[in-house]
């Protein structure tokens, strides 16, 4: 009885959310690979209701949670030629398209997670911001991705020795490939979606990820080891498609702008509330967390991958902005 209260209840939610939507003028279609209820998921549906009220009903976003308009790298490219409309990605897969986004992705780059807020939400988020209208996209806002550690089906790590041999899934960019290999492991690019099945059956020994994607995801359950070693804060970013955003209004391209930015402090507060639930979940699933672990080896072994992306003077002054932020 409850179950069918419950798909009953779910059932006349969606209903009445699509009609919702039809009633609008434009329905902007956004998309995420992550579940329903998560952070992201969460402040952009927010961002919606925001629009919808600003613009009297106008404008109005639906969410596609879960993968379900595909993986990051076709999204992104649907989004590019207006297919999807807004599209919420991790700043990993543009690495090979906009290089300034590379800046971000480095290894060790950020001090903590409040230095990458002050950094993301100052001069040199905005710079590369701006760098995605040259590639047919408009980019609206960050949020959190948090800190990304390495978890595996093998071993304990408790330094850059035991990595040696181990299999890796990582993002689809370069950096990453070569911030693994530095590492002395091995990297396998391939879509989120794939890492569950792949560490089940020993396609790769683990990956790399924050707390609520190692939750969320299931990964906890075939990766049992998970070492804070914390090699990257890698920021989320909120795109929207250029031929999307040039039909609306100057004001309504404003408004969206705003909407955008009022829903960062938002997902800031879901994303620490989210961790804290999530580390807690993995924890009680008998996870061993590795905590002791000296990350100056780490940070040492980054020095070539830094020589080979921070190349350029414009990228140079990046990374020395960033140093010089406090």
């Amino acid at each position: 009885m409850n179950y069918v209260k419950t798909l009953g209840a779910a059932l006349l939610a969606s209903v009445a959310f699509v009609s919702a939507a039809a009633a609008c003028e434009v329905t902007l279609r956004s998309s995420d690979t992550h579940p329903e209820g998560y952070p992201t998921v969460v402040a952009v549906q927010k961002m919606g209701e925001m629009l919808e009220e600003r613009t009297g009903g106008k404008i109005c976003i639906e969410v596609f949670h879960s993968a379900q308009l595909g993986q990051e790298k076709d999204t992104i490219e649907q989004t590019q030629f207006g297919v999807i409309d807004m599209n919420r990605v991790s700043l990993g897969p543009f690495n090979n398209i906009i290089e300034e986004t590379q800046i971000p992705s480095l290894p060790f780059i950020f001090r903590s997670t409040d230095h990458m807020h002050r950094v993301m939400d100052g001069p040199v988020g905005q710079q590369i911001l701006d760098a995605f209208s040259d590639h047919d996209l408009v980019g609206l806002a960050f949020y959190d991705g948090g800190s990304r550690s390495f978890y595996n089906s093998q071993k304990p790590i408790r330094s850059i020795e035991d990595l040696a041999g181990l299999k890796f899934r990582v993002m689809q960019s370069d950096i990453f490939v070569d911030m693994v290999a530095a590492l002395g492991a091995n990297a396998t690019p391939m879509p989120y979606g794939e890492v569950y099945s792949s560490i089940q059956t020993g396609v790769i020994d683990g990956a790399e990820n924050n707390w609520p994607s190692y939750d969320s995801s299931g990964h906890f359950e075939v990766a049992k080891y998970y070492t804070l070693n914390q090699h990257l804060i890698v920021p989320e970013v909120l795109v929207m498609s250029k031929t999307s955003f040039d039909k609306l209004s100057a004001e309504e391209q404003e408004i969206v702008r705003q909407a955008a930015r009022d829903s960062v402090p938002l997902m800031r507060e879901l994303w620490q509330e989210r961790e804290k639930v999530s580390e807690q979940r993995v924890r009680d699933a008998g996870v061993e967390i590795i905590t002791d672990i000296d990350k100056t080896p780490f940070i040492e072994a980054m020095v070539p991958v830094y020589q080979k992306y921070v190349t350029s003077p414009k990228l140079q002054q990046m990374v020395a902005d960033i140093q010089a932020t406090e």
